[in-house]
């Protein structure tokens, strides 16, 4: 046969026909909503002109465009329901979910021995936050998100929260629906009564208290423009953005700003950058830090802490982006820079807050061959946090002394609170194949010990999982990590439903992760593989540099071929084999798609960046402009066309089944994203396999989802997996 003959030939045997029979009656059972109208819009870039049939989509206000969209959700919902199994499998994850007594992160630790942590369990939509004395004090609820929801009449969230240095005050922030349009509040540990009025506008949890007053630095949006919606023209919500600093009492509207925007003429802020100001109760200075977004190098200025309050005050650059630094430590006067200058796997360097000089640092961290992640200043000393071979360790940096590892248990090691006043911290130990446990770990005894902060439910550790590491061979011939998690001794004959995950963008890392409701999953003997694709962070800079912009297609061609691994170990088929990503992650299985439709059976995008051309009239858009490039210049505008799989849908093509799940109120990457692929995807498929967009009203990026609604989500997600892998107790019955 002829490659183009193969090709078909290999489409048309992804179902069997009564499977395909079962898809096509329950279709027709299910009466699809309008076909989208194509209104073509083309503009010419560099001489070359693109078509957007649908770029009316984006005004998500007209009242065509929510008609059509509802349609879409309320067929999707309506398909999902009726999938055979999925009831079922929801009431397993139900019952795996309620077996974990509680789900704990975001732990913050204040001397002499008060922890704060977000807390979420079983039945209830949204995690609270508690304080407690003592590691096996008992909890004191602090805020319950249910009862902003009862004002609001949406579902609520903790978007984020700071205790101030003694623990006597907690500043916090709620959102609704999604949003992450986020109000700050201030309560009163001892009471858990607020003590101040709410703040709006802040977005980001970019919160520092001040260390000697009642008082804290934050950081707020402008004034939003009259007229600004989620549209065209929305990235003016998040530009121009400041730190102030409010007194408790005081009023949020006269605070003065401290730091960002047109402040200081000593500070270099471009609109779009985001400011913050950190304060710590060792040391004499401020340090104020601007985000250059998507995951680029900071810029770091300190002042004096006893100038905040001055009316100028007198700001001194650290370090610019040239000096490539990304994330910072302060200890006393003194401050700790992680940064890749001539160093792809990061180095830890140090110099002075008072009188910074770069030129001469100390290398405190010189690079080796594990790729540095992360700092921690404490007491006793700095911790770092290291990648190695795909494993978190933490090593010790003595004030005076040579660098040791710490002593921790078998896993991947995660730093999770700590205090400048405190010596050791608490480490998280995470796995594959395991949930997470919080360990205390003392530099005195040199001993590690469960702080039983994070309970231990009956399958949080199955007996019979195993991870497997090994490396898939690209285009290229560059050796792309590739983490396969499956029952022990699973029998690698090609039968595993199989979901490959991939995110590959800012830098960013995939590290372990296990939850007990996976093992729904695993017990239809199905497979999880992460690929640690070129554009994320595991292997250093270089490895994020070869995915970024104009070198972004390497990201989807390492998935490719991690997709090959699979199915030439026999672990899957491209019948049993599903694509799976969110946000970033969109690009990664949209253009694996485009590209390679007949090797996945469907493809899940959650939140995706779809339409990359268009990205840059999104909220945040101007943010990812550093990561993805600006279609202003030739090369950015190449690197963006290049990276949208909305722009390589062709017609007349056998496309994968596609479930593109989206939150109306995404204010990261817009909804009309999704609904333009839907739009295209059922325009050009011939597979006559299914293109649904599901859509959440009461959700946003994903964050602060409710967790009865993250169980109907997992559940969809599954049902419609092995619906379309064939797996027989999820086949509509077919009437023919």
């Amino acid at each position: 046969m002829k490659a183009s003959t193969l090709f078909l030939f290999a489409i048309a045997v992804t179902l069997s026909p009564c499977s395909r029979a079962a898809v096509a009656d329950a279709l027709a059972a299910n009466p699809p909503p309008p076909v989208a109208p194509v209104r073509n819009v083309t503009d010419t870039y560099f001489g070359t002109t693109v078509d957007d049939p649908y770029r009316y989509m984006e005004n998500l206000a007209d009242p065509e465009v929510a008609a059509w969209i509802k349609a879409q959700a309320a067929y999707s919902r309506n398909l999902l329901d009726g999938i055979p199994g999925r009831a079922q499998y929801l009431a397993r994850l139900r019952a795996l979910d309620s077996s974990v007594a509680a789900q704990v992160w975001s732990i913050c630790r204040r001397p002499p021995d008060r922890y704060f942590c977000c807390r979420g369990s079983p039945n209830e939509n949204a995690p609270k936050l508690y304080v407690r004395d003592g590691l096996t004090g008992p909890e004191k609820l602090l805020v319950d998100p249910a009862a902003f929801a009862k004002s609001t009449g949406k579902p609520c969230s903790i978007s984020f929260y700071e205790p101030s240095w003694d623990g006597t005050c907690v500043a916090f922030g709620i959102f609704s629906a999604g949003s992450e349009d986020t109000v700050l509040h201030v309560l009163q540990t001892s009471t858990a009564t607020e003590i101040d009025q709410p703040i709006d506008r802040v977005r980001f949890p970019n919160i520092s208290w001040h260390p000697t007053e009642r008082a804290f630095f934050y950081t707020r949006l402008s004034q939003p423009v009259p007229g600004v919606s989620a549209g065209a023209g929305a990235d003016a919500l998040l530009q121009r953005s400041r730190v102030y600093l409010h007194h408790i009492g005081g009023d949020a509207d006269r605070d003065p700003p401290v730091f960002g925007f047109d402040v200081s003429p000593r500070v270099r802020m471009g609109p779009g950058d985001i400011p913050r100001v950190d304060a710590r109760p060792d040391s004499t200075c401020i340090v104020g830090v601007l985000d250059h977004g998507g995951g680029q190098p900071r810029t770091v200025y300190a002042a004096p802490l006893a100038s905040a309050t001055n009316p100028d005050i007198p700001w001194r650059r650290i370090c610019d982006v040239d000096e490539e630094t990304t994330s910072r430590a302060v200890c006393g006067d003194d401050i700790y820079l992680l940064s890749h200058k001539n160093a792809p796997r990061f180095k830890v360097i140090k110099t002075s807050l008072a009188n910074p000089d770069l030129a001469h640092a100390e290398t405190v961290v010189p690079p080796g061959d594990a790729v540095v992640t992360g700092l921690a200043a404490a007491h006793d000393a700095l911790y770092v946090q290291t990648l190695d071979a795909g494993m978190g360790r933490l090593w010790r940096v003595p004030k005076h002394g040579k660098v040791e590892a710490v002593n921790l248990p078998a896993g991947s090691a995660a730093i999770a609170a700590y205090d400048a006043r405190c010596d050791g911290l608490l480490v998280a130990i995470k796995s594959w194949t395991k949930a997470a446990q919080i360990y205390s770990y003392d530099p005195h005894t040199r001993t590690a010990s469960n702080t039983r902060l994070q309970p231990f439910g009956p399958f949080d550790a199955p007996d019979d999982l195993e991870s497997i590491e090994v490396k898939a061979k690209s285009y290229d011939g560059t050796m792309v990590p590739l983490s396969i998690v499956c029952r022990r001794g699973s029998r690698l004959d090609g039968s595993h439903p199989t979901t490959l995950l991939g995110y590959g963008a800012f830098g960013e890392i995939e590290p372990p992760v296990f939850g007990a409701m996976e093992l729904a999953w695993f017990e239809k003997g199905g497979v999880i593989a992460m690929a640690h694709v070129r554009g994320g962070g595991e292997c250093g800079e270089d490895w994020h540099k070869a995915g970024y912009k104009l070198t972004k297609p390497n990201t989807w061609k390492d998935y490719i071929a991690c997709a090959r691994y699979l199915i030439d170990h026999k672990y899957t088929t491209p019948r049993r084999l599903a694509a799976s990503g969110g946000s970033a992650g969109g690009v990664l299985v949209g253009r694996a798609m485009t590209e390679r439709p007949d090797l996945f059976a469907a493809v899940i995008s959650i939140a995706g960046s779809l339409d990359m051309v268009r990205s840059e009239t999104s909220a945040f858009g101007k943010l990812i402009v550093p990561e993805f490039g600006s279609v202003a210049t030739r090369d950015g505008f190449q690197a963006l066309y290049e990276m949208s799989a909305y722009h390589h849908v062709r017609d007349g093509t056998p496309y994968p089944a596609v479930l593109l799940m989206v939150g109306f109120n995404d204010t990261r990457v817009p909804p009309w994203a999704s609904a333009k692929m839907a739009a295209r995807l059922q325009a050009a498929t011939t597979s006559g396999k299914p293109v649904l967009l599901q859509v959440n009203y009461e959700a946003g990026h994903g964050i602060g989802t409710a967790r009865s609604q993250v169980l109907e989500e997992m559940a969809d997600r599954a049902a419609f997996l092995f619906w379309q892998f064939g797996v027989p107790e999820f086949q509509p019955p077919s009437t023919k």
